[in-house]
Formats: structure tokens, C-alpha cells, sequence
């Protein structure tokens, strides 16, 4: 595992953070001891970063974590670092965006309880919320670590408008945006901005939300619970074209003695405005497969044979509150 100075912060992190949102139900079942143990066999290869969310089943996610983590969190806390959101609640059925003030202090103080621990050491806003002053969220924010509460604050999908009036309340270290190689929108603007502004950069969704796994086929099936069963990004067409270009990906990798899913992560990291990928593995076995992704080191050539490949690709988007 390689570590890394997280953004201006006094972290040092894994490259590769372990990432939780399927322990919430949103990608179908979740098997709890299969997931406590992947967690585990990431702690033993290395990974100190884990990252979650209130949302990620409101407290299922966090729970599962904090219990795997417990070792850690009662001796040991400064060797591990947890980061987790805010700023989403369920109005009926209904997510929706909320980061006012008193619903993100109601969202740290369960986070808290249902992680174990007695601080977060980064507390990212989930969404950005129109119905809420940006600046009176970080305000909010900064008061929490003012209290001890949280070490740094984040934002997550936040555009650089929308991070620039953020900073303009209160502290502004992180940014947690959707990266991947169907999806480079953010090399236009956003990653510019955080490496100029020195703001930690931990990226999701790195295998394309299993598009890049290499474990898929054209007539894949997903369970009615996963989110990706209603995405048109998983079907059709546009499934069927991404696929042919997965399988020339992982041509390229096997000649290299690596999987597909190694490839999609080492490419993320190569961006130098990039700190850390967010995995995520559902057992063991999987996060087994791809955290040596973070000593892959791709040189400009192999970047711009990727970048060739990747002419032929659909780009590919996820899920926003209102879709889920």
C-alpha cells in the first residue's frame, strides 16, 4: 500500500480508501459478517481510509463499520482514518437534500453513535443542498470542529461555484467527486481548482460502479434493490458498447500481468490532483483483487494508450437523491 499526505490536512492516508455504500442496501443484499471481514483483510493489506455515509442505510453502513473497526476505534483510533457524509434525510420515501445547520449537527451526533467513536475525522456534506446558504453549512460545519466533533470538513459533488461559496463560510479541506474513465468531466474544471486550492481530492466510484470489474456481460442481471436495474447506463446500447471497450481494457491489463479493475483504480490515482480512489468490496476476496492498484504506476505512454481505447466509450453517470 502506498500513503499519502491528504490534501493541507495533517492525514496521511492510504491511497486506497475502502468504501461502504453497498453495506447499505442500495446495491442489492448485504451479507454483514462477509462485509466486517472485508474490512478486516483491507486493514491487514493496508488500508487506513474508510469512507461512508449517513444515508449508506442511515446508520446500516456505519454500523457495519464501526463494529468491524471496533479493535481500532477503542485502542488505537489515530491509526485508522474515517470519513463519512451528511446532508441527505428521507422525507417519506423520498431522499432528499437537506444540509441545514441542525440536521447536519443531528446527522454528526449519529454518525458518532452508530461508528463507535468519539470523532470523525472528515465530515463531507453528502449533496449540495439549494434550500440551504452554503456558507451557513460550513459555518455549521466549523462550529463542530470547533467542538471536537469532526476533524475536517468536506463537500461531495460540489462544482467549483459551489465550493468557492462554500469557502467563503468557513473551511473548506475536501472534495469526494464521481471519477472514473466513462466519466472525466471534472478534468475540465473542478480538479484544476482543488489542486491550485490544495483541497484533499478522494474520488468515487473508480470501477465505474462495477462496469469496470470485468465481471460483467451483455445480458447481465441486476437484482430490483440494486439502483443500477433502473439506470440506462446499465442497459442497452450503451451497456452493450462500454463492454467491448471493458474487454479491449482488459486485454491490455492481462498483457500486463493485471485485472481490469487495477488498471480503472492505478488510472485514477495517476491524476496528479487525485489523493486517494475509494474501493469498495463487498468480501474479502474482493478488495483482495484490487487495493495493489495503488502501487500500479501507469507511465504517459500507457495513459495515452488507454486514452485511445477509451475513444470508442459512452460516457457513464450514477445515481443523484432524486433518483435513488
Amino acid at each position: 500500500m502506498e500513503y499519502t499526505q491528504f490534501g493541507q490536512t495533517e492525514l496521511f492516508v492510504s491511497r486506497i480508501a475502502f468504501g461502504t455504500w453497498a453495506f447499505g442496501g442500495d446495491w442489492g443484499d448485504v451479507e454483514v459478517e462477509a462485509s466486517k471481514q472485508a474490512i478486516r483483510r483491507a486493514l491487514d493489506l493496508g488500508i487506513t481510509f474508510f469512507d461512508t455515509a449517513q444515508a449508506y442505510g442511515f446508520g446500516a453502513a456505519e454500523n457495519v463499520l464501526g463494529e468491524a473497526l471496533k479493535p481500532e476505534i477503542s485502542n488505537g483510533r489515530e491509526k485508522i482514518i474515517i470519513a463519512t457524509k451528511g446532508g441527505l434525510r428521507m422525507q417519506g420515501k423520498t431522499l432528499v437534500r437537506d444540509a441545514s445547520p441542525s440536521w447536519l449537527r443531528q446527522g454528526v451526533e449519529e454518525s458518532l453513535r452508530h461508528l463507535g467513536t468519539d470523532y470523525i475525522d472528515l465530515y463531507q456534506v453528502h449533496w449540495p443542498d439549494p434550500a440551504t446558504p452554503f456558507e451557513e453549512t460550513a459555518a455549521a460545519l466549523d462550529k463542530l470542529v470547533e467542538e471536537g466533533k469532526i476533524r475536517y470538513v468536506g463537500v461531495s459533488n460540489y462544482n467549483v461555484p459551489q465550493m468557492q461559496t462554500f469557502a467563503r463560510g468557513g473551511r473548506l479541506d475536501a472534495l469526494q467527486p464521481a471519477y472514473h474513465l466513462f466519466r472525466r468531466e471534472i478534468e475540465n474544471e473542478i480538479l484544476p481548482y482543488t489542486k491550485q486550492h490544495g483541497i484533499g481530492v478522494l474520488v468515487y466510484g473508480p470501477l465505474a460502479h462495477g462496469l469496470l470489474s470485468g465481471k460483467f456481460t451483455p445480458d447481465q442481471h441486476f437484482p430490483a434493490n440494486d439502483w443500477r436495474s433502473k439506470s440506462s447506463f446499465f442497459q442497452g446500447d450503451t451497456f452493450r458498447k462500454n463492454l467491448e471497450v471493458v474487454n479491449k481494457l482488459q486485454t491490455w491489463a492481462a498483457q500486463r500481468g493485471r485485472s481490469v479493475a487495477e488498471l480503472a483504480i492505478a488510472w485514477t490515482l495517476a491524476h496528479p490532483a487525485v489523493h486517494v480512489a475509494i474501493v469498495g468490496a463487498r468480501n474479502a476476496q474482493q478488495i483482495e483483487q484490487t487495493a495493489s492498484a495503488a502501487s500500479w504506476h501507469l507511465t504517459p505512454e500507457e495513459l495515452e494508450e488507454i486514452n485511445i481505447m477509451m475513444r470508442a466509450a459512452v460516457p457513464v453517470g450514477g445515481p443523484t437523491p432524486e433518483g435513488m
